[in-house]
């Protein structure tokens, strides 16, 4: 396991920042790496966001100093979401599987937590966030909702969202995972919005808001192509190219949108 550590600024800061510190403050260039658990913590919010990418193991969530705990989440919750293939969570003994843009919550007080991929050839990729938690609240797999069908006993369907226009080149759908119309959570907000074939544009209107800060994860973005996150104070804002399958963290006075090559996807 890996662990960074990024500490919080204040945005009259940002601002002297040159394009190499902006992406060493801001971006996090590497989320999977194969039979690896990269992690970002970071002092805004405290929250935590990185990636499990299990191929010949099965990987074990452990705890780091940092944190001062006995396990990861002794007083933190979890969101994950499967960007990969087919995979299975193991929660204190009892295992979820999760296929491709499936998520699951996971509660304060799950002591072990185990990654595997079904087939090595077809790899789980396990985007992670962990925010603090005062409160255990039940574990709940999390799925995109089937049309005509109700969700598997146990299961939560997500709540979809659909917005934008193609004239505003920013027609997507919002899929809502850990929210309170689906489950209940500390702090933890997280869900997956797919753009649309032919837009670009995502979070718009640009905004900002001091109740909470972010983290972008963009993927499903063809190497040859990429998206330009912007960021900063509205009468500043600053720019982060990113390619596929890397995240930026969003500090709440900081606005958060961005403009691709390509349609994307992003959590």
């Amino acid at each position: 396991m890996k662990f960074d550590i990024r500490y919080a600024n204040h945005p009259d800061d940002s601002k002297h920042y040159d394009t190499k510190e902006l992406r060493e403050k801001y971006l996090i260039e590497k989320l999977f790496e194969e039979d690896e658990i990269l992690l970002t913590y970071s002092h805004q919010d405290r929250i935590i966001a990185g990636g499990a990418m299990p191929v010949k193991k099965t990987l074990s969530l452990g705890t780091f100093k940092e944190l001062a705990t006995d396990y990861f989440l002794e007083r933190r919750e979890m969101g994950v979401i499967n960007i990969g293939g087919a995979g299975i969570i193991t929660l204190d003994g009892k295992k979820y599987e999760l296929g491709h843009k499936e998520g699951i919550y996971i509660g304060m007080g799950t002591k072990e937590i185990e990654f595997a991929s079904v087939k090595a050839g077809a790899p789980a990729k396990f985007y992670i966030n962990s925010s603090p938690a005062h409160k255990t609240y039940p574990t709940v797999k999390i799925i995109k909702p089937v049309e005509g069908k109700t969700a598997p006993e146990g299961v939560k369907y997500c709540v979809q969202r659909h917005l934008g226009t193609e004239a505003g080149m920013n027609k997507r759908t919002i899929n809502q995972f850990i929210i309170g119309d689906v489950c209940e959570s500390c702090q933890l907000a997280m869900g997956m919005t797919e753009l649309d074939s032919g837009n670009a544009w995502n979070t718009l209107p640009s905004h900002t808001h001091e109740r909470r800060m972010e983290v972008y994860m963009y993927f499903e973005v063809p190497d040859d192509q990429a998206v330009i996150h912007l960021m900063g104070q509205p009468q500043e804002t600053r720019h982060i190219i990113m390619h596929n399958e890397q995240a930026v963290i969003s500090p709440s006075w900081s606005i958060h949108t961005g403009i691709g090559t390509h349609n994307y996807t992003f959590i």
